[in-house]
């Protein structure tokens, strides 16, 4: 995320990781929200975008635990060698699960704190 991280208390720093590497398919399903994509495209758009860099074998590990669950599939009808993956009907509601379920623990956790 940022460089200043380190600077931050061990329980920050878990938190981090908790809502980033292991958190994966958020961000996976995010990007394919937008448009279809490759694996490896994947690692690096999360890279770029996200500020942080999940383990090669971790992304292919959610993709493929992903497509199983039905949240994602491979593209019809790409002609590329590269196997394209689109986010499905069942992706974009977990999305929108997701997103009710964090915004309804931000409300509640963090109702007294300020920013």
């Amino acid at each position: 995320m940022t460089s200043d991280i380190e600077e931050l208390p061990k329980a920050m720093h878990r938190l981090v990781k908790k809502l980033t590497k292991e958190m994966l398919w958020i961000y996976i399903l995010r990007l394919l929200q937008e448009r279809p994509h490759y694996g490896y495209e994947i690692k690096e758009l999360v890279t770029k975008r996200f500020g942080f860099s999940p383990a090669t074998v971790s992304g292919y590990a959610i993709i493929y635990r992903l497509v199983k669950d039905g949240l994602i599939q491979e593209q019809k009808g790409s002609e590329s060698t590269r196997k394209y993956y689109e986010i499905t009907e069942e992706g974009s509601q977990a999305m929108r699960e997701a997103k009710r379920f964090l915004s309804k623990t931000m409300e509640t956790v963090f109702d007294l704190t300020e920013i």
